[in-house]
């Protein structure tokens, strides 16, 4: 059997021939946008709910000069802080998109807090999932690193936040989820393979992150919202207050302490 195309001609030392820099400078060049930077904490939204609720309690405004052609950037300020924060950018490949684009505009840290299936039960839904480990069932990590089980977050960052959650009233665990390319492929059987491997949830995004993350040497931290047991029975789907906002946004908040006090 011939080796897959995701898995053949990958020369991981080669710099891209079409890059996010580019990109930019040509949607602001068409755009007629200035050359400005986004905030240095930047936050990935699949699910939209924080930014929803954001913009409807008038806490977060667009910024005008994000030169994307894709999404959406919202700014707001929360502890006296400033977040960059885009919705709806949901999939492994998207997501990567905009981290990439992100990274380019002066990104210094980027938070992913996406919602997730329950695998291995830990409480009752809703609740977090710092993400250690990310099964690579998705295509974009391929391009970023060889082919291995999983992706990593970074140990320097995972030590960073050693000890932050433990008066969090969100219920923030550590552990591996899946990272699927196809959610409406969820076996029954790939669930019990996960399972026997302790993986906490399934997820979309995380493995791809985490694998740009360690190829582009930026950092990238990845959190699972377990808000659901993939719709099995009817009333799935309960984020709690403000659809989970707020809850998301005390993870948040917390992370990006850690991130401004890493060096004092």
């Amino acid at each position: 059997m011939s080796v897959p195309p995701i898995l053949s001609n990958k020369d991981y030392a080669k710099p891209s021939v079409f890059t996010s820099e580019n990109l930019l400078r040509e949607a602001r060049r068409q755009k007629l946008l200035p050359l400005e930077n986004v905030p240095a904490i930047c936050i990935l939204d699949p699910d939209g709910d924080i930014v929803r609720w954001l913009v409807s309690e008038k806490l977060a405004e667009k910024d005008p000069n994000w030169a994307c052609y894709h999404t959406d950037l919202y700014a707001y300020m929360d502890h006296n802080i400033q977040f960059g924060i885009i919705g709806c950018a949901v999939g492994a490949s998207f997501a990567v998109l905009v981290a990439e684009e992100l990274f380019a505009s002066g990104c210094e840290l980027l938070i992913s807090v996406t919602s997730a299936g329950q695998i291995v039960e830990m409480r009752e839904p809703p609740y977090f999932v710092l993400i250690e480990k990310a099964l690579r069932d998705e295509g974009t990590s391929y391009h970023y690193l060889p082919a291995t089980e999983f992706s990593h977050i970074s140990p320097s960052l995972l030590s960073m936040l050693d000890g932050t959650f433990k008066e969090n009233l969100a219920h923030v665990y550590r552990g591996a989820t899946w990272t699927t390319d196809a959610p409406f492929r969820e076996t029954e059987s790939a669930i019990e393979n996960c399972r026997a491997l302790g993986i906490m949830g399934v997820e979309m995004e995380a493995a791809a992150l985490y694998a740009f993350a360690e190829a582009r040497q930026k950092p990238v931290i990845c959190f699972a919202h377990i808000t659901n047991r993939m719709a099995r029975d009817e009333g799935d789907f309960e984020k709690g207050a403000a659809a989970g906002s707020l809850d998301a946004l005390q993870v948040i908040d917390i992370v990006s302490k850690a991130w401004i006090g890493r060096k004092k």
